[in-house]
């Protein structure tokens, strides 16, 4: 049980000046049962942490305790820097921002990885591994194509064909995952890949990121 979860939610809450009742109503749970999160008496899942998180515009790294600031802007980078009237640029963002996202994406790649690699099956640990190098490869070439001076020769596929290959090459590994981690497949071992709430919260060194992660995503999905 994570006694500065009840702690923090309440706070936020009373700061806002909302009541138990419409905080619960606008979380789509009972208030009797947010009552009870409040004073510590019940554990939630992990999906509500997500929710309650985005409710009040925090990190669930600090709705954890885990981070001394309730900072929205280290899971939204447009709220972390001002545009420039004058030479429309933006200022440069953060160490803080920087280096929570840099611990978000390292933890949640590692914990993907690593999640693969419980399957059992070396095509399958092969495909997630390669898919993860072409994307991180593809990124790597926009960036450095950027500046027009610098060497091409470190590449071995020219420019004018790359990215497109790029992208059929990820698409093909990410339709040979999806199809390998199918319920019908043999010889992967399906249960391993299977993640509950619970199992996800014995993962303390991966699962505030992850849901940090999923936080920004679907941020940036639902506002497109």
């Amino acid at each position: 049980m994570n006694s500065e979860f009840s702690k923090i939610i309440t706070v936020q809450r009373k700061e806002r000046k909302i009541s138990q009742k419409q905080a619960a109503q606008d979380l789509g749970i009972s208030q009797a049962l947010l009552s009870h999160y409040e004073k510590g008496i019940r554990e939630c899942g992990l999906s509500f942490l997500v929710k309650i998180a985005n409710y009040y515009c925090v990190s669930c790294d600090y709705l954890l305790g885990r981070a001394s600031e309730p900072d929205e802007t280290f899971t939204n980078p447009d709220n972390n820097c001002d545009w420039d009237s004058q030479s429309d640029k933006k200022t440069p963002l953060s160490d803080a921002f920087l280096s929570f996202n840099k611990k978000i994406i390292n933890n949640t790649t590692n914990y993907i990885l690593s999640l693969a690699q419980k399957s059992g099956n070396k095509a399958f640990i092969k495909s997630v591994y390669t898919y993860f190098m072409l994307c991180a490869y593809k990124m790597f070439r926009i960036l450095y194509n950027a500046n027009t001076d610098n060497d091409q020769s470190i590449f071995s596929v020219k420019n004018a064909v790359a990215e497109d290959m790029v992208d059929s090459i990820i698409a093909k590994n990410q339709a040979s995952i999806k199809a390998m981690a199918s319920d019908d497949n043999s010889e992967i071992d399906i249960t391993s890949l299977r993640i509950d709430s619970e199992g996800l919260s014995h993962e303390s060194e991966y699962s505030s990121s992850l849901l940090n992660l999923i936080k920004y995503c679907e941020e940036n999905i639902n506002a497109n």
